[in-house]
C-alpha cells in the first residue's frame, strides 16, 4: 500500500520523485507529498487528493535540489488530509520522513514523546517514529544512521521508510520490515522507491532490501546493515521488467491494455513448463520436494481477494487430478484459528505482489509449525517467494491496474500446474490423460482471443445493466470461484454491489432479492453441473429477474432462457475458469466506464495490501 520514491545524485531530484509517484499510482493513495532539499533548506510541499493536485499545487513554488523524496498515502491512522499526508516532520523540524506500514506501537510512543514536550501536528503513526528518531539522537548524541536503528529496535509494526535530514544534503536513510523496498543503483546516482516501477527508467540494477536491514545511501556509495548493527553486502540484480509494458499503449486504461494482454501473459506463464506431445509438466521450482509430493496428507492454501479466488479454483483442480485434500483459507483468518498443521502439510502462498501482509503472517506460523511453503507470485525477490521453501512464478508482467486481471488468470494457470504435476508426480493421473489436458491447455490462449472477440456484445449487456444497484453472480462447480472473482470486479471498480454464490444455494436466501431489476449473471458452460444451472435459471426467470449468461458457443438451451447471453469457447471443465472469466472483467470493465468511475484507481483500494 502507498508509494515510496527518493532519490539522491546529481540531477534535479523533483522531476524524478514527482514521475515515480505517478508510476506508483495503481497502489492506491489518497494524498501526495514531496520533500526536496536545496539552498533553501529543507522544502516540503504536500496535499491530499491525486499527484497531480500536488503538481499543480506546488508548480510555482521552489522545488530545486539533487536530494529528494516522495509519498502517496493511503489512509490508516488519520483521515486524508494535508496534515496527515506524508512527508511528516519531526519536532524541531530538522528530519523528516515519509513511510509505509503501520507501528503498532505509537499509542505508547507518542504518549512518553509528550511528556518530553514533543508536540504533534498530525493523527498518523509515521510522525511519532521521526519524533523517536530525533528524540533518540539527541539523547545518545548519535548519527542519524545509529539513531534510526535504535529507534527501529523500539518499534512494533510494520514499515518501509526513508529519511532526509535538512542539514545533511549528502545521505538518505532508508530501512524496511514487512513492508517492500527497493533501491536503484545508478552512476553516481541512487533511487529508491517501494517497487521498481519508478526506477526501470533510470537503471535496472536494484537491491532489495530485506526485513530488519537499515541502509545509509549517499550518491556514490551505500552502506546496508541489519537492526542488530552487523554490516551487510547487497546483492545487486537485474530488472527483467521493459518500461513499455508500464504504459497503456493505445488503450484508454490499463484494466483493459491487461484484459487484453491475458492470450500473451498465459502463454508466458506456460512456456517451458508444459510438453504436451510428452504428456509432461516441468516445474523447476518444485523438483526438490517431489518426494514429498507423494506423500503428503494435506495441502492448504493461504491468500486473500482475487488470489482467494484462485486458490478455489486450484482446490477444485488439485482434488480432481492429484486427489489430495485441500483446505484454502483466508490468510487475514489462518493466523488467528489456531489451525492443526503438520510436517505433512504443504501450503501454498499465493499473492500476485508477494508483499501481502496478512498472506505473509500466515507464511511464517505455517513455517514455524513445521510445514513446507509453496509461493505463487508475479513479482521477482519480492518477500513471499524469499520466505517460500519453493514456488512458481506467474510471469503475468507487471499489472498496473488496481483491479487483478491477468494476475488473476496467470495465478489460475499456475495452480493448473501445478494440479497437473502432482498428479504426474503421484500417479494419479495416466500419461494419455494428461496428454489430452496439456494439448488442450495449450490452445486456451486463442481461445481467450476468441472471448475478447465478444467485447461488442459485452458492452452492449453493460448498457443495460449499468445502472443497477446490486447483482448476483452464480456458478457450480468451478464456476463457483468465477462467480466469485466476476462479482468482486464488479464491485471494486464499478461500486456496484455485487455478490457471487454457488447456485444452488441461491434458494436458500438470495433468491429472495430477485425481481425485475435485478441482474443475475449465470456460469452456464456445458459441462458436468449444466443441467442443474438450467434448473436455476429457471427459477430466476419465474421472478422475472435480467438473466445473463455466460455459455458454449451454440448453445440455444439457454439462449431461449436468458435475456442476454455471452458465449466462450467449448473447452474441458478444468479450464472454464480461465475462459468464463474474460467477459465478467470486460463486463465489469464497461459498466465502471460507463458509470465514470476510475478504472484504474479505485477508491479505497490499493493494489499491494502491507498492511495487517
Amino acid at each position: 500500500m502507498c508509494g515510496i520514491v527518493g532519490y539522491i545524485g546529481d540531477r534535479e531530484a523533483w522531476p524524478i520523485v514527482l514521475k515515480g509517484l505517478k508510476r506508483l499510482e495503481y497502489r492506491g493513495y489518497d494524498s501526495a507529498g514531496i520533500a526536496v532539499l536545496n539552498d533553501q533548506g529543507l522544502r516540503v510541499y504536500k496535499k491530499a487528493g491525486k499527484v497531480a493536485v500536488l503538481e499543480n499545487f506546488a508548480k510555482e513554488l521552489n522545488t530545486s535540489g539533487t536530494i529528494g523524496m516522495g509519498h502517496t498515502r493511503w489512509a490508516t491512522h488519520g483521515a486524508p488530509s494535508d496534515r496527515n499526508s506524508h512527508p511528516h516532520p519531526s519536532n524541531d523540524g530538522s528530519l523528516c520522513i515519509i513511510h509505509n506500514g503501520i507501528i503498532e506501537n505509537y499509542a505508547t510512543l507518542k504518549q512518553e514523546l509528550i511528556g518530553r514536550g514533543h508536540e504533534f501536528m498530525s493523527d498518523t503513526d509515521t510522525e511519532v517514529l521521526i519524533h523517536l528518531v530525533e528524540e533518540i539522537r539527541n539523547i545518545e548524541q548519535t548519527d542519524l544512521l545509529e539513531a534510526v536503528r535504535l529507534a527501529l529496535n523500539q518499534v512494533v509494526g510494520a514499515y518501509a521508510i526513508v529519511i532526509m535530514d535538512k542539514n545533511d544534503a549528502t545521505q538518505l536513510i532508508a530501512a524496511r520490515k514487512g513492508s517492500p523496498l527497493v533501491i536503484g543503483v545508478g552512476k553516481g546516482e541512487y533511487f529508491i522507491a517501494s517497487d521498481a516501477t519508478p526506477i526501470i527508467e533510470y537503471t535496472k540494477n536494484v537491491i532489495y532490501l530485506n526485513d530488519n536491514e537499515i541502509a545509509l545511501v549517499t550518491k556514490n556509495d551505500l552502506l546496508v546493515k541489519r537492526l542488530d548493527n552487523v554490516i551487510e553486502t547487497p546483492l545487486i540484480h537485474q530488472l527483467e521488467m521493459q518500461l513499455e509494458v508500464l504504459e497503456k499503449g493505445g488503450f484508454d486504461h490499463f484494466m483493459l491494455k491487461e484484459i487484453y494482454e491475458q492470450p500473451r501473459s498465459i502463454r508466458d506463464c506456460m512456456r517451458g513448463r508444459i510438453y504436451p506431445q510428452e504428456g509432461k509438466v516441468l516445474l523447476g521450482g518444485l523438483k526438490e520436494y517431489d518426494g514429498k509430493l507423494k506423500n503428503i496428507d494435506r495441502i492448504i492454501i493461504i491468500a486473500c481477494g482475487t488470489s482467494w479466488h484462485a486458490g478455489l479454483v486450484g482446490e477444485y483442480l488439485i482434488e480432481e487430478y492429484a486427489r489430495i485434500p485441500v483446505e484454502v483459507e483466508y490468510a487475514s483468518e489462518f493466523r488467528y484459528r489456531n489451525p492443526i498443521i503438520t510436517e505433512k502439510d504443504i501450503v501454498i502462498a499465493i499473492s500476485q505482489s508477494g508483499e501481502t501482509a496478512d498472506t505473509m503472517a500466515a507464511i511464517e506460523m505455517a513455517k514455524e509449525r513445521g510445514a513446507t511453503i509453496f509461493g505463487v507470485c508475479n513479482v521477482a525477490g519480492a518477500s513471499i517467494p524469499r520466505l517460500s521453501d519453493a514456488g512458481v512464478y506467474t510471469h503475468a508482467g507487471p499489472e498496473i491496474g488496481v483491479a487483478s486481471t491477468k494476475a488473476f488468470t496467470a495465478q489460475v494457470t499456475v495452480l493448473t500446474l501445478m494440479a497437473f504435476y502432482m498428479a504426474q508426480q503421484r500417479g494419479t493421473l495416466s500419461t494419455t490423460k494428461l496428454t489430452q489436458l496439456l494439448t488442450e491447455l495449450d490452445t486456451i490462449p486463442e481461445k481467450i482471443e476468441r472471448c475478447l472477440a465478444s467485447n461488442d456484445i459485452i458492452k452492449q449487456v453493460a448498457e443495460k445493466i449499468k445502472d443497477s444497484p446490486n447483482c448476483l453472480f452464480l456458478g457450480r462447480g468451478s464456476g463457483f470461484p468465477v462467480a466469485l472473482e466476476g462479482a468482486l470486479k464488479l464491485k471494486e471498480i464499478s461500486y456496484i454491489h455485487a455478490e457471487g454464490y454457488p447456485a444452488a444455494e441461491m434458494k436458500h436466501g438470495p433468491i429472495a432479492l430477485i425481481d425485475e431489476e435485478m441482474p443475475v449473471v449465470f456460469i452456464a458452460t456445458q459441462n458436468s453441473s449444466y443441467e442443474k444451472v438450467i434448473s436455476n435459471i429457471q427459477e430466476v426467470k419465474a421472478r422475472k429477474g435480467i438473466i445473463i449468461a455466460i455459455v458454449t458457443e451454440g448453445d440455444e438451451v439457454v439462449r431461449d432462457l436468458a435475456d442476454y447471453c455471452i458465449e466462450i469457447p467449448d473447452a474441458n471443465e478444468a479450464f472454464l475458469p480461465l475462459l468464463a472469466t474474460i467477459p465478467l472483467q470486460l463486463l465489469s470493465y464497461h459498466i465502471a466506464v460507463m458509470r465514470g468511475c476510475n478504472v484504474d484507481q479505485p477508491r479505497n483500494l490499493a493494489k499491494s495490501v502491507t498492511v495487517e
